[in-house]
């Protein structure tokens, strides 16, 4: 059961490995077509967008080294392995996501004061979003299933589908900007996407605390352990009942049984 386990767990990280490697083609390649775009289009929520997959660029390139990391066997030092890597990860990623939003909300006020004589082209702005929104929404596909077991995939998965959310929003700004003319909108659609960032990377840092500290998982009822233990026969008590997770998916028991 011991080495079942543990080539199971080496399927899952390889299986990991391989979507993460195949969304940040993805993103990596969708971001070059938004730099592009937002030059050619001079659309600052375009480009913030695009600084937005550069970031998730960089944090799926992290979490493909964690989950690496995460996948070499335990030996005698280390009992536990190397899982723990993935919540480092994770952390990265959330810092990063941090970052971002204070840049896209500084470049996006000061664009709002003093917007200049900016114009931005609409048609073009709406195909490279349209490009964007639909290369996001199959990263996310591909991803759906493994960020439920792994907390670095989740990571991944989360700015995914801020990256898909900030092209939708790109495409309302282009849309509004075709038909209407109202430049602002460009600018209050990057303010959005900064705005967008801030709830995911707090999510994601409550769980990797969550995780650092050695908190209980969710749904683990700790006092129903114990009175499970005890109901044992020959059982006299149960103790320092510990229960903690190295990363989502691996949940650690320890206690001291009479």
């Amino acid at each position: 059961m011991h080495d079942h386990a543990h080539a199971h767990g080496g399927i899952r990280e390889a299986g990991n490995r391989r979507l993460l490697a195949i969304s940040l083609t993805l993103t990596a390649t969708v971001m070059l077509v938004q730099i592009v775009g937002a030059i050619l289009s001079g659309s600052l929520a375009l480009l913030a967008d695009a600084a937005h997959m550069f970031t998730d660029s960089s944090a799926l390139v992290v979490a493909l080294i964690a989950s690496a990391v995460a996948a070499r066997p335990a030996d005698d030092r280390r009992t536990f392995g190397y899982q723990r890597a993935e919540v480092f990860g994770a952390l990265i990623n959330a810092i990063i996501l941090i970052v971002l939003m204070v840049v896209v909300a500084i470049q996006g006020v000061t664009r709002l004061v003093d917007p200049g004589e900016i114009e931005v082209a609409g048609p073009l702005m709406l195909i490279v979003a349209v490009v964007g929104m639909l290369a996001n929404g199959f990263s996310l596909w591909l991803l759906s299933s493994a960020q439920k077991t792994s907390i670095n995939v989740r990571g991944a998965y989360l700015e995914v589908l801020g990256d898909l959310i900030g092209s939708v929003m790109v495409i309302v700004a282009a849309v509004v900007i075709i038909f209407t003319g109202w430049m602002p909108a460009d600018a209050i659609a990057s303010l959005l996407i900064a705005a967008m960032i801030l709830p995911r990377a707090i999510s994601l840092l409550r769980e990797v605390f969550s995780v650092l500290a050695e908190s209980a998982p969710k749904g683990t009822a700790v006092s129903e352990i114990r009175r499970h233990l005890e109901g044992y026969a020959g059982v006299v008590s149960v103790h320092d009942v510990h229960v903690w997770q190295l990363t989502r998916g691996a949940p650690v028991f320890t206690a001291h049984v009479a």
